[in-house]
């Protein structure tokens, strides 16, 4: 029986996401008899039917290739129930295009956005598989999503660059690391970047204790200091405000976490301090070696749930095994991380602080 098979990448761009494509593509051509169907930059291609038949020939000398293919697009979750300018209903327009496609199964590729709309399609009847894909690994239910690692080598790739200057030049650099919610980029990335302090979202600093840091290490001969900072970090009193009240703060300043932190130590400490922002590129670029094998493990895995009709899915790591996870189970629960987590404490073990109070 031949199966029609739709796949569509959503969200936030990473590396590994054309390297899953060609394992869903070349696996299911391997292991069945198939069509396949590319729907153009995410959800909005399903919604207006923007869609092309795949030709075998594309999935070839694409395991390398950054970005996507098929484009991509944010359709934000809170959004697809209602009923906007465009009088369009999104929900009933994506199972209408499911339905003169023909398809047999949808193959989503996106994190925690795109899987809470993958669940939906799928309590709305649609055959549906998810992919887990965040640089910010912050999908609740596998150990890894593809994309982080690439995006770990690149800010600890940042982090080393910078520094040989703040060593040069006796200065304190502050990184600002892609990570809104959650810290795990700027957790990893950090420890194998070497800084002196770690500030994520899961952890409100004071900026006192890390202005601690930095004269301590004056002291002690050590000219320069780097803080790597989550772009969602904030002190203890912006973790008392709500979302509203945090982001009106930040906007009145002009400031992003880094410069905010900078700032503070320039006037707390009197020491040459300056903000790195690499920003998106941690999201561009070839993937590396372990998102590209991991990748394709996904990409396989789903094909193997396609030809065993396993719908309603997605696809996991958990410690060596590729498996999956209900969607509904983890649909919309982040993943973010523990106060007790090792790393953190293998973290605080070798001296590393997270600018908390002492």
């Amino acid at each position: 029986m031949k199966r029609r098979i739709g796949i569509l990448t959503s969200g936030g761009d990473c590396p590994g996401l054309n390297a899953a494509i060609r394992g869903v593509a070349r696996a299911s051509y391997e292991m069945f008899d198939c069509e396949i169907v590319g729907i153009h930059d995410g959800y909005r291609g399903l919604i207006e039917g923007d869609t092309q038949e795949m030709e075998r020939s594309q999935f070839s000398g694409i395991l390398t290739l950054g970005g996507t293919i098929l484009g991509t697009s944010r359709t934000p979750f809170r959004n697809m129930r209602k009923i906007e300018d465009d009088h369009v209903d999104k929900v009933e327009a994506m199972k209408k295009t499911y339905k003169n496609l023909k398809l047999d199964c949808l193959v989503t590729l996106g994190g925690n956005g795109t899987h809470k709309t993958a669940n939906l399609l799928s309590e709305e009847g649609l055959n549906v598989i998810g992919l887990p894909k965040t640089i910010d690994n912050d999908l609740y239910g596998t150990d890894f999503t593809f994309g982080f690692h690439t995006a770990m080598d690149i800010a600890t790739d940042v982090i080393d660059r910078i520094h040989t200057t703040a060593a040069s030049h006796g200065r304190v650099m502050v990184i600002e690391i892609m990570g809104n919610k959650a810290g795990w980029l700027t957790l990893y990335s950090g420890v194998a970047g070497g800084a002196d302090v770690i500030l994520i979202p899961e952890i409100p600093y004071r900026i006192e204790e890390v202005a601690k840091v930095v004269e301590r290490r004056a002291r002690n001969n050590k000219g320069f200091t780097i803080i790597a900072v989550a772009e969602g970090a904030m002190n203890k009193e912006e973790a008392k405000m709500k979302k509203k009240e945090r982001e009106a703060n930040r906007a009145a300043t002009h400031y992003s976490a880094s410069a905010d932190v900078a700032q503070q130590l320039r006037d707390m400490v009197g020491v040459e301090a300056r903000a790195v922002v690499p920003g998106h590129i941690q999201r561009g670029g070839s993937p590396s070696a372990y998102d590209r094998v991991l990748s394709t493990q996904f990409g396989v895995h789903a094909a193997e749930l396609i030809r065993d009709e396993i719908f309603g899915v997605t696809v996991a790591l958990k410690g060596n095994q590729i498996t999956h996870n209900k969607l509904k189970d983890i649909a919309g629960v982040p993943k973010l991380v523990p106060l007790d987590d090792q790393m953190v404490t293998i973290a605080k073990d070798m001296g590393i602080s997270f600018g908390e109070k002492d």
